[in-house]
């Protein structure tokens, strides 16, 4: 039987709207120091130490001076004139921990010649390697930045998007209430849709899985979704090598606090599951011995059921075996008060509609913490880098203005950022930092009482 290896393919994309840059996003990916033109700040991350290695992949139309990482970004960036522009798209992809660290190099390059550059995309790919904590497992995986604008065959950038006019029955443009022309804007490429991302999540995993067979692996991944596997299973959010680094020294988080919530939980489903499939499969076979209109009493059937399977027992322990299993569901079917097959099909179907309610509300909650925690988090740098951004402001001369800014570039640079993607939840000049704490909160008691409430209904056959 072939077991599953790790999967994870994710794709953002890098907008203005929340304060991101791609010149620093690009320089984080490749651990570089590139100077940003648009916002003229400095990002340094020459001593991030995760990164294997780090390529420009171009089309043959591209203008071969992109192949430097601070060149092509600068010129995305000035190909973008909107304050919440969307900027190229960022994706996260887990390599395997089967292949050599070659062996996923390659894989990578393969996967995005063919999948990206192929087809006229520009590629800025690094692969990061975080370093593995005592008994813990490596996540090497690698990102990849796209500029969502393509090349002309010219070399220079072209349109997002193009105009499709609304026509009438006599095929004439149709003008709206102010006096111009309705269109439609369409994208000029597929790279934002769905069946592309579908397409790329598949064609990565089936490149993957041949190397699984080419090695005589019996391992492999499958792109799609927990449902549409038909897996009753809560996922586990991403942790991160920094996340484990601070677990493994015992340091609690909220991202290891609700992935440890989620594998009880999910062992919690395992078990449920394999219970009510038990149940079916012998309400199932006694179902076919029944004639009556009205639905048999479930202990009579349980013991006809039982005995004969003892009927075509060889040893006296196979028999005690069916006796004390007899003896266990008849005790479950009195405390919970089933008696008919109608009263068991009712409660099998209640028992997985709360699962699924109860993942869908576990999801919800945790999604919006998520959301809470990253804005605590900005709020967190602006509140440590404003004393400091209020005094660089009171500096009056350019050499000392300059020097102040050198010495506290971190923290400067992290508070722009995160005044930034703050700048929508100011109300008369403050944030509501108390209310999302509180929120924060009551959504962390309510997940815990989820939890409890879940492992008290648990059954016990």
């Amino acid at each position: 039987m072939l077991s599953i290896a790790l999967f994870h393919f994710h794709v953002t994309q890098i907008k203005r709207s929340a304060g991101q840059s791609a010149v620093a996003s690009a320089a984080y990916r490749a651990g570089e120091k590139l100077h940003s033109e648009y916002y003229g700040e400095i990002s340094d991350y020459t001593r991030k130490g995760d990164v294997i290695c780090s390529e420009i992949l171009l089309p043959s139309h591209a203008p071969p001076e992109y192949a430097d990482r601070e060149t092509l970004w600068n010129a995305v960036e000035k190909a973008e004139r909107g304050k919440k522009a969307q900027i190229a798209y960022s994706f996260d992809i887990a390599l395997q921990n089967e292949f050599s660290m070659q062996e996923n190099i390659d894989l990578t390059r393969q996967f995005l010649l063919e999948q990206f550059v192929n087809w006229g995309m520009v590629v800025d790919f690094a692969v990061h390697s975080p370093d593995k904590e005592d008994g813990g497992i490596s996540n090497p995986h690698f990102h990849v930045m796209c500029p969502i604008h393509p090349i002309e065959s010219d070399g220079r950038w072209g349109n997002k998007q193009r105009r499709e006019y609304v026509l009438d029955e006599h095929g004439e443009r149709i003008l709206d209430e102010v006096g111009n022309y309705m269109f439609n804007a369409v994208p000029t490429t597929d790279w934002g849709s769905p069946e592309t991302l579908e397409h790329w999540r598949q064609a990565w995993a089936d490149l993957c899985n041949r190397k699984f067979a080419e090695k005589g692996l019996d391992c492999r991944i499958d792109h799609r979704s927990y449902a549409r596997q038909g897996i009753e299973q809560i996922p586990t959010v991403h942790e991160g090598p920094s996340v484990r680094a601070m677990g493994a020294k015992g340091i609690r988080t909220n991202k290891v606090d609700f992935n440890r919530w989620v594998r009880k939980t999910n062992a919690m489903l395992r078990k449920t599951k394999n219970k009510i499939a038990s149940l079916l499969e012998w309400l199932k076979a006694v179902k076919e011995e029944l004639s009556k209109p009205q639905p048999p009493m479930l202990n009579d059937l349980l013991m006809t059921y039982y005995n004969n399977r003892n009927k075509g027992a060889y040893s006296t322990k196979a028999k005690t075996a069916n006796l004390q299993r007899y003896a266990d569901a008849f005790r479950f079917l009195q405390e919970k008060q089933l008696f008919t097959t109608d009263d068991l099909d009712a409660a099998l179907h209640s028992m997985q509609n709360s699962i699924s309610a109860m993942k869908a509300s576990a999801g919800e909650k945790q999604s919006r913490i998520k959301e809470l925690d990253e804005l605590l988090r900005m709020a967190q740098y602006y509140v440590d880098g404003k004393p400091v951004a209020d005094k660089l402001g009171s500096i009056r001369f350019e050499k000392s203005r300059q020097k102040y800014k050198s010495e506290h570039d971190d923290t400067l640079r992290t508070f722009y950022m995160a005044e930034r993607k703050l700048k929508s939840y100011f109300k008369d000049g403050k944030l509501p930092i108390t209310a999302w704490c509180r929120e924060r909160e009551r959504l962390e008691q309510e997940r815990q009482q989820t939890q409890l409430h879940s492992r008290k209904n648990e059954i016990e056959l």
